[in-house]
């Protein structure tokens, strides 16, 4: 749905008039639309964060101590096993890719029944829908950033350290946050028409967890696979598909390292370049279906 805003200032008040018929109306004035209502973004915010821990003893620590479970859980098991006996740093390695899923999975649950869960101000209010799914991402942002704190704890604790190498960090983070936006804009889209989206969802989320190389290297797979006669190679494979599988990569490897270094190393620059196309590809399809169809949540909820 596109929209257009037009504003009346009388003495004290200010009136939006909200036209559903309109045009596309630009880019430019659907963000300035959601600049004009950023107090009401903040406040979704913080009662999303708010909403997360309430009546919880350790508060804002659940974000901290979910991924520190899962990676000790994992370097427990591979080390029994075999698989991260001789890997160097096996936790941090294991926590730099759980750190990125669990803000890309939090986000994407969370955004993409944003629209109905708050279907009762969607009927009656008017004001850029997109600012649901955009609160689910920006809450989310708020326990990665606390989980880093924990990552940087532990990259100490093991002798690696921050390097030059991890000013790549907020590039990466921002191809991420563009990725997932875009994901959930669709899916929150698609959601209001399908509510077999939130179930498949979940065991879709499942399956792109072990897609994505959290507890193990590209490399556990080989230089070749071969499948139904057809032979490729699994890690480049993995790459295009998924581009998480790519994001927590970059986040490895000047981060973490690489196998074969002692400690992080420089991303290649046109690596990320090609995930950050991906992802903005990804943010342009997610955005057009949700305004083409915004014009109907009302009528759907």
């Amino acid at each position: 749905m596109s929209s257009e805003i037009s504003q009346a200032t009388g003495n004290t008040h200010t009136y939006y008039v909200y036209d559903a018929n309109s045009g596309w109306g630009g880019l430019r004035t659907r963000l300035k639309e959601i600049y004009n209502f950023r107090y009401l973004l903040t406040n979704l915010v913080v009662r999303d964060v708010k909403a997360r821990y309430k009546n919880s003893i350790l508060g804002i620590l659940w974000s901290m101590l979910n991924p520190l479970g899962l990676m000790l859980v994992f370097t427990i098991v591979f080390t029994v096993m075999g698989r991260g006996a001789g890997q160097r740093a096996y936790p941090v390695f294991v926590l730099v890719g759980i750190i990125p899923w669990h803000f890309f999975s939090g986000s994407l649950t969370s955004g993409t029944s944003s629209i109905l869960l708050n279907s009762p101000l969607v009927k009656k209010v008017y004001f850029p829908r997109e600012l649901l799914p955009l609160s689910s991402l920006l809450s989310n942002l708020v326990n990665f950033g606390f989980s880093l704190l924990v990552l940087v704890l532990f990259i100490y604790a093991f002798g690696i350290g921050l390097t030059i190498h991890a000013l790549w960090v907020p590039l990466i983070l921002i191809t991420q946050l563009i990725f997932t936006l875009g994901v959930t804009l669709l899916l929150s889209a698609i959601t209001v028409f399908y509510r077999d989206v939130l179930m498949m969802m979940q065991v879709a989320v499942q399956a792109w967890f072990f897609m994505t190389p959290i507890f193990y290297p590209f490399e556990f797979f080989g230089d070749s696979s071969t499948i139904l006669g057809i032979t490729f190679n699994p890690a480049q494979v993995m790459r295009w598909v998924n581009p998480m599988a790519s994001i927590v990569d970059s986040y490895r490897t000047v981060l973490w390292g690489t196998q074969g270094s002692a400690g992080p190393v420089a991303m290649n620059s046109i690596f990320l370049l090609r995930t950050f196309v991906t992802a903005v590809i990804t943010l342009i399809v997610g955005y057009i279906v949700f305004i083409r169809t915004e014009h109907l949540f009302g009528e759907k909820l």
